[in-house]
């Protein structure tokens, strides 16, 4: 089998894009499903990559209800059923007192974030405060399965609401192998939730929603705010990206909709097609997203080069160079031409035929060439059949219903501002990126982003629910960090940290003792983690000083710490 950590790079960017939701094509969506199922061995699942092979997590369950809310008419028809919710931990570092450190796996097989037991957050919080570090699986991913299968009926139980009330009825109700004659269930035992992303919302609501179980919560790039159009996840690219690129992208994007979108070039879509390799598909808005991919991979950009994706920095060379990178591609010179011509650039061949060619050779190489049978087979969105497919093994079904019944954020080029030129095409819109929800669940409406969204949203706050975000993350604008909010004082009790540089829930992974290194992780990274650490370990002092009866009630932090020691200049 592939060692884990070659195939979490392997997958990366299909994940990344899946939790977007950026419009996969059908095949697209088939391999993350084929991903998710690779990263499921048989048996109880070991880490021996790079570690300590006999550093083992054994696979754990719980017998959780399927249905926890049976006076809510969302979830009829109720049940009465159970089902297995996994979990792995680690009590190398545990002591008496010391609390429970749970990282919400979010949307993917908890197998995927076993590594933040043996370095990363829960490796670190665990060791500074003596507690149990557990990863702890969300309801329908991995092997923690409600339902026979996932067609539309049986998914009516994946929601936020009742994937946290699984998460509080684990805190409640847990026996730790080996530490069954200790009680470490809540609210006995500070139990101390982190997620990022998608979970990293799903823990800040975690918090405010069930304060008397869960002492407090890290939400790192944490999404509070369900956006339906979520067009703003480019800004961090084009407000943070390298300036030639982001200059190059936009006008050769308006090169594409001045033909694709303007019925008066409607001749030249053809040829703009075959130019770029791609004029066996049939649909313009999926030849658009095909094209569209070179931008989004900043999200996959991390500070460890072992997780860094480097396909946003590949494609940004690519289509900034004023070489020609591709020599391949000049036979299309002339062709380049008149399609920059009729697309509105004429004054600018110049400047821009040799990035267009380096574009159409980027496409070629990370697009084209990858697909082996019909162009509309590897590319379009459009597959009723394939939609109507809904086993047990059809995992790209999952976060994407939860996309479609509630979340929101289809990333789209028609919602920017039409004072602004997009880095993707206007074709991808809502009505495009939302093809899935009407053939897959039949969903034809907006996603309920107020159920979501009533819970705070961009304004969340609670007492001991920290605030952690990148400063170039694509996912800041749905942040409480987002530009334009005004800033918060970052106190213990409620920190509020932006990581300098920072992209998604960079916070969240870290190195073993032996692969540190002057400025690795960076001064921003490491800073933000030992603010983490310190403030955490706050809380739990004031939790045991609550329960002595020397502190205060149970939503403030009841101990007087020094947010300078504790914070740092953060």
């Amino acid at each position: 089998m592939m060692g884990l950590g070659r195939l979490l790079a392997a997958t990366a960017c299909l994940a990344q894009l899946a939790s977007a939701f950026a419009p996969l094509s059908v095949r697209d969506l088939r391999l993350s499903s084929e991903s998710d199922l690779a990263l499921e061995p048989e048996g109880d699942f070991t880490i021996q990559e790079s570690t300590d092979p006999t550093l083992l997590y054994p696979a754990r369950t719980i017998k959780v209800p399927v249905d926890h809310f049976h006076n809510d008419t969302k979830y009829e028809p109720h049940t009465n059923d159970t089902f297995d919710l996994r979990y792995w931990f680690d009590a190398t570092y545990y002591k008496k007192g010391g609390p429970v450190i749970v990282l919400a796996a979010g949307e993917t097989s908890g197998v995927g974030r076993l590594q933040f037991l043996q370095k990363g957050i829960v490796y670190q919080l665990a060791k500074a405060t003596g507690g149990v570090g557990v990863i702890l699986e969300h309801r329908y991913y991995g092997k923690s399965l409600p339902t026979s299968d996932f067609s539309t009926k049986n998914l009516r139980f994946l929601t936020t609401d009742q994937a946290l009330a699984d998460t509080v009825y684990f805190a409640k109700n847990v026996k730790f192998a080996g530490l069954e004659h200790l009680d470490l269930t809540a609210p006995n035992t500070p139990y101390i939730a982190y997620g990022g992303s998608y979970a990293g919302a799903f823990v800040a609501f975690l918090r405010k929603l069930y304060p008397d179980v869960y002492w407090g919560a890290i939400s790192s790039s944490g999404v509070t705010e369900a956006i339906y159009d979520y067009w703003q996840y480019y800004e961090a690219a084009r407000i943070y990206g390298p300036k030639d690129c982001v200059t190059a992208t936009q006008k050769l994007t308006h090169v594409v909709d001045n033909i694709i979108l303007n019925k008066a070039n409607a001749k030249y879509v053809q040829k703009l097609k075959e130019t770029f390799g791609l004029g066996n598909l049939t649909h313009t808005d999926d030849f658009a997203n095909a094209i569209s991919y070179g931008i989004a991979g900043l999200q996959s950009t991390n500070w460890d080069p072992a997780l860094n994706d480097t396909s946003y920095g590949e494609y940004c060379n690519n289509v900034s160079s004023n070489a020609l990178l591709y020599p391949e591609t000049a036979r299309l010179e002339k062709d380049v031409q008149e399609l920059l011509t009729v697309g509105g650039y004429g004054k600018e061949v110049k400047t821009l035929t040799n990035q267009f060619l380096n574009y159409i050779g980027y496409v070629n190489v990370t697009q084209v060439q990858s697909c082996d049978e019909d162009q509309n087979a590897c590319f379009t969105s459009y597959d009723s059949e394939f939609y109507k497919k809904d086993d047990l093994k059809q995992t790209w079904r999952l976060w994407l219903y939860q996309v479609c019944d509630q979340w929101g954020f289809l990333q789209t080029g028609s919602g920017v501002p039409h004072n602004q030129l997009p880095l993707i095409s206007r074709a991808i819109d809502v009505n495009y990126t939302s093809i899935a929800c009407r053939e897959a669940f039949n969903i034809n409406k907006p996603s309920d982003v107020e159920s979501i969204n009533k819970y705070g949203g961009l304004g969340i706050s609670y007492p001991r629910l920290a605030i952690i975000d990148g400063e170039k993350d694509p996912w800041r604008a749905a942040t409480p960090h987002a530009i334009g909010l005004k800033d918060r004082k970052s106190t213990i009790s409620e920190p509020f940290i932006l990581i300098k540089d920072g992209v998604h829930h960079w916070d969240e992974n870290g190195l073993f003792p032996n692969e540190t290194a002057p400025n690795f992780p960076p001064k921003p990274v490491e800073e933000a983690q030992r603010a983490i650490k310190n403030f955490v370990q706050a809380w739990v002092q004031d939790f045991k000083k609550e329960k002595s009866g020397h502190g205060g009630h149970g939503h403030e932090s009841a101990g007087v710490h020094d947010e300078q020691q504790v914070l740092g200049d953060l």
